[in-house]
């Protein structure tokens, strides 16, 4: 029982932004208190105490909204291994030694910027040397990007539960 309590629960903004992700005692602890209220919950499973049964969440929206501050994502190699999905943002292999390139190099005043950065493959990297995706003749997959919040809720938990695809803008 003790590890499905500690199953993963994502948490809503009242205005239904995902805002975390808490274990299913904590979330059971806000419906209680009345200070969340449930949308999403697991099919079947219910926790029972002498008088109720209150079935597991999966997504819980918060009864009053909260104001976050920006939440800033550091950049750091850790950052865009995760945003780029661990795979070369050029050939598309994960199976490789990963390094960050940077797209417009720096000898070329490229800088250390999200919209600069990419995870590459040492042979990519190599093979682009100090020549833009464009001279090299290696299109990037996909265009770099600053990542948001709910990029790294995604990644911290890993495989997500369908119930929190509409949540998380996976649809």
């Amino acid at each position: 029982m003790l590890g499905r309590l500690n199953s993963k629960v994502l948490v809503l903004n009242q205005n239904y932004e995902p805002m975390s992700v808490c274990n299913v005692r904590k979330a059971i602890v806000l419906l209680f208190l009345g200070k969340a209220e449930l949308i999403e919950a697991q099919q079947g499973k219910l926790l029972h105490s002498i008088s109720m049964a209150i079935p597991f969440p999966s997504v819980v929206r918060l009864g009053i909204y909260i104001r976050v501050p920006y939440k800033k994502i550091i950049l750091s190699r850790k950052n865009i291994l995760r945003r780029d999905g661990h795979r070369c943002q050029f050939c598309g292999r994960g199976d490789l030694p990963l390094t960050v390139d940077h797209v417009l190099p720096r000898s070329r005043k490229g800088e250390d910027s999200w919209e600069n950065l990419v995870c590459a493959c040492v042979h990519c990297n190599n093979k682009k040397g100090d020549r833009t995706p464009d001279e090299a003749r290696m299109p990037l997959l996909k265009r770099p990007t600053k990542p948001n919040h709910v990029t790294f809720i995604k990644h911290f938990v890993g495989n997500v539960d369908e119930r929190w695809k509409p949540y998380l803008f996976m649809n």
